[in-house]
């Protein structure tokens, strides 16, 4: 089962894009299944009931978060209601719209999709993301399982890549809108990138106007972060997983323009 992860999505133009170019590049790889970050999907940060639908309608068929997840009180509901959205699951139970696991069927196989939230530099007071990720796989249905680990630094995520060989079909990394170049089958058979990418205009900073950016870095003032326009790219990581074992036979980092 070949099996396409979508580094986070940004913007409305960075969701027209995705819909421009998703329909051929699955069918130029024949892909089966395709997993998107959406928590930068709506304009202005965070996911909504219109941007969702908007991701699916162009051929995603499950959605992941981050630490942008709840940005937008109307999408509480639906993340309640969704079956195809997980959030991080290490947010406190009771108390956090939505689930962390989501078990799609797909009418051929079941999906287990996990998203996970790293501890370092990104939010304070998160259940660990490794043990999170032990509790998880026991509400996992399938073999097929699939990790968003959305966190900020390199070492927690090739850590946690690491700690789950063998256990999980794939960790794909989100978050910092850079792709990098390790998308690799690790020694047990789970497949990995560090970072999926990101989804929206190339010459900007994470999809924001790079004056923006650099005012912000240079004079230390809020500044609002209006989105970038201008040409796009799409970066994904894809994963060919054996569906028998449930293990990773290849793992190809991928960039469409």
């Amino acid at each position: 089962m070949r099996i396409l992860c979508i580094g986070d999505v940004v913007g409305s133009i960075g969701c027209k894009f995705l819909r421009s170019r998703l329909p051929a590049l699955k069918k130029v790889k024949g892909i089966d299944f395709v997993i998107c970050n959406g928590e930068n999907s709506a304009d202005g940060n965070g996911l909504t009931p219109v941007s969702a639908k908007f991701l699916f309608d162009s051929g995603v068929d499950a959605i992941t978060l981050g630490n942008h997840s709840f940005r937008r009180k109307e999408v509480f509901d639906y993340l309640d209601e969704s079956p195809f959205v997980a959030r991080p699951l290490n947010f406190p139970d009771g108390t956090t719209p939505g689930r962390g696991i989501i078990n799609v069927d797909t009418g051929r196989r079941i999906i287990t999709i996990i998203n996970l939230m790293g501890n370092l530099f990104i939010e304070d007071g998160l259940a660990c993301a490794f043990e999170t990720a032990d509790k998880a796989l026991s509400q996992a249905e399938s073999k097929i399982i699939i990790v968003d680990f959305h966190a900020e630094t390199t070492s927690e995520k090739r850590a946690l890549g690491y700690y789950l060989d063998g256990r999980v079909s794939a960790v794909f990394g989100t978050h910092t809108h850079v792709q990098t170049s390790d998308a690799q089958v690790l020694p047990k058979g789970t497949g990995y990138i560090t970072d999926a990418g990101m989804t929206g205009t190339i010459h900007s900073v994470l999809g924001v106007k790079t004056e923006i950016i650099i005012d912000k870095f240079k004079t230390k003032l809020p500044q609002r972060f209006d989105l970038a326009s201008g040409d796009c790219k799409l970066e994904a990581v894809l994963f060919d997983i054996d569906e028998k074992s449930g293990l990773c036979k290849s793992a190809e980092s991928i960039r469409v323009e």
